[in-house]
């Protein structure tokens, strides 16, 4: 297991010195099929890195549930804003198949960094990665119609097509379940 720790570009950044400060740092944890890993209405002071399995991130409106964020494999699954700002998350994170992930409290990073803080720099790196990635996304539904949103998270990640729900593929792209049925039927 612990050559997953080593391969993980996002939290890591290949600082093996860091890594091992982590892995002194992180438990592993089991959520079976179903289970969340961060409910809505608590704050959630954890980051997980998944070994096996994937999550969706999702609010409700209007009774309907919103996909905003897959996490696979080697991804980094948390709800930052709630621990930052110390507010109760409006995001539920979602095992969609039994998952296996490292983790490990923002408490602990924070205590981590006032040790050592020269490790700061590869935690605004990390943190600068997972910007790029929500300004990509927010991109994504703002320029791309719904076609290219699917294209493209087809190009980039095949393997949820076979491993997610169409419903939450649907909503993640911002269209419905007959529109995202039309476009792959293309």
């Amino acid at each position: 297991m612990n050559s997953l720790y080593d391969q993980s570009p996002l939290l890591l950044l290949k600082n093996q010195e860091l890594a091992q400060e982590l892995k002194k740092l992180m438990v592993c944890k089991k959520f079976p099929k179903g289970s969340l890993l961060c409910q809505t209405g608590t704050i959630c002071n954890e980051l997980y890195i998944i070994n096996s399995g994937i999550t969706r991130m999702f609010y409700f409106k209007e009774a309907k549930d919103v996909t905003v964020h897959f996490c696979m494999e080697q991804d980094s699954a948390s709800v930052f804003e709630s621990y930052v700002k110390n507010e109760k998350s409006k995001f539920n994170i979602e095992a969609l198949e039994d998952v296996e992930a490292m983790q490990i409290s923002f408490l602990a990073i924070e205590n981590l960094l006032q040790k050592k803080p020269k490790f700061e720099r590869n935690i605004r790196l990390f943190v600068q990665h997972l910007h790029v990635n929500l300004i990509e996304r927010i991109n994504d539904l703002h320029f791309h119609n719904a076609k290219e949103r699917y294209e493209k998270l087809f190009d980039r990640n095949p393997d949820l097509f076979q491993r997610v729900p169409l419903k939450h593929l649907a909503s993640y792209l911002n269209i419905t379940p007959e529109t995202l049925s039309r476009i792959r039927a293309n």
